[in-house]
């Protein structure tokens, strides 16, 4: 490739990704390599890839695909057009179906003989043609690029993370501003940063408000199963994980409609547009199966927020005090058999499956005179927040009477009204 036609490139990605690009990727290291192979043909300026031909295959790890595609960009931002080529050619003989890495393999062969003008460089009969796919590959390109660019601080976890017991071995948050889903890894040490990749979210955005409206939730959830993919069509690739929309606030807010997955791509797309799904949060498969093989069901919180706010953890300790004080006191009522006290602290509008501010406050009579004096302890609490135009608190914690080794798993809805906590539903999940 002759310099100036690597320069026009260079330029053509630079007005998408911004200055920092070579810094960014400097610092962002791949999941895992995969040996090249035989050189694969020709480019393809589409999103509609041809199927994989059946001769095998490196095996696929997590990330890697991205990883090498950024590393093509950064060989092309240093005017080493040839390498990026040789890399191109061998990542679209990987994955055929990598429509994004096939734009860019025929943009660095285009390059060779003419200058470019911007990504996806193709004829303007073809441009016109294949323009609202060109422009869903370029903002694939812009995404995951802004992403890596915006990486966020170490040892910063989202500010939802208020409190995760040992139960929650790991989680999830969702950036629908970066296209990027992060997973978590949670020890003794607190929450770690493991991996994080592109993901497509509904068609029509975010804020998921009644069925059919193809826009992705947001709030808190958590995993509710593992759907084996031998039961699904070929559409959601690998597998599917389902979180528990509606929860308890959207009800509270009227909110419809459900089937929100997190899932693959079908066999043709490796990754598909920032905005495509149905409402559904949409990965790669070898992304996909990594969490799979990762995260247990019913345990996994996943925050899906419009933009995460990166905080150091000790920041956030202050900033619960308030909550963990109204829970305490209403552990304290619960425990002595208080009623007074732990009526006080369910809102006017509480519901349960039905049941009413006035029938809880009975159960709660009718369990308070079976525990016959039995105090009750908290075991492997967790609490999340959610801020919106109200401030939200999602309790999960183990409710065990003295003398017993276990009892039910119950969930909180805790909401701010003025300077009180206040619970708006309380159910039992396990």
């Amino acid at each position: 490739m002759q310099r100036a036609s690597a320069t026009l490139l260079v330029t053509a990605l630079s007005v998408m990704c911004g200055p920092a690009l070579a810094q960014s990727v400097d610092k962002r290291k791949p999941h895992a390599t995969t040996a090249a192979s035989s050189p694969g043909k020709g480019a393809a300026h589409k999103r509609s890839a041809a199927p994989p031909p059946p001769a095998a295959r490196p095996a696929v790890r997590d990330g890697e695909a991205e990883a090498r595609l950024i590393e093509i960009y950064k060989l092309a931002g240093q005017a080493r057009g040839r390498e990026a080529l040789v890399k191109a050619e061998r990542l679209v003989n990987d994955h055929p179906n990598f429509q994004l890495a096939q734009l860019v393999y025929g943009d660095l062969l285009a390059a060779r003989s003419r200058p470019l003008r911007t990504l996806g460089d193709v004829s303007d009969g073809t441009a016109k043609a294949g323009a609202s796919t060109l422009a869903e590959l370029r903002q694939e390109s812009l995404m995951r690029l802004k992403a890596l660019r915006e990486r966020p601080a170490p040892g910063t976890i989202p500010s939802q993370f208020l409190a995760l017991s040992p139960r929650n071995k790991h989680a999830i948050a969702v950036d629908a501003s970066r296209a990027r889903l992060y997973l978590f890894e949670n020890s003794t040490t607190g929450l770690r940063l493991v991996s994080d990749y592109y993901i497509s979210v509904g068609k029509s955005g975010i804020e998921k408000s009644v069925e059919g409206d193809s826009r992705t939730p947001l709030g808190v959830y958590f995993v509710t199963s593992n759907l084996d993919p031998k039961s699904l069509k070929d559409f959601y690739g690998s597998g599917a994980l389902p979180i528990n929309y509606p929860n308890a606030l959207d009800l509270k807010r009227g909110k419809t409609g459900g089937g929100i997955w997190l899932h693959g791509t079908p066999p043709a797309q490796f990754s598909r547009a920032p905005l495509a799904s149905d409402g559904c949060v949409v990965l790669a498969n070898p992304d996909l199966e990594r969490i799979i093989r990762t995260v247990e069901v019913r345990t996994t919180p996943v925050v899906i927020a419009q933009s995460l706010t990166w905080v150091a953890p000790h920041s956030i300790k202050a900033d619960s005090k308030a909550f963990e004080e109204a829970l305490n006191s209403w552990h304290q009522a619960k425990s002595a058999g208080d009623l007074a006290t732990l009526a006080s602290l369910y809102s006017s509008d509480f519901s349960s499956y039905g049941k009413t501010r006035d029938d809880w406050t009975a159960q709660l009579r009718s369990e308070a005179d079976r525990r016959r004096g039995r105090t009750v302890q908290l075991k492997d609490v967790s609490y999340l927040r959610w801020t919106d135009s109200t401030d939200t608190m999602v309790v999960t914690f183990g409710e065990v009477l003295s003398g017993s080794r276990t009892g039910p798993v119950r969930r909180q809805y805790w909401m701010r009204q003025g300077k009180q906590w206040k619970i708006f539903f309380e159910g039992v999940i396990g």
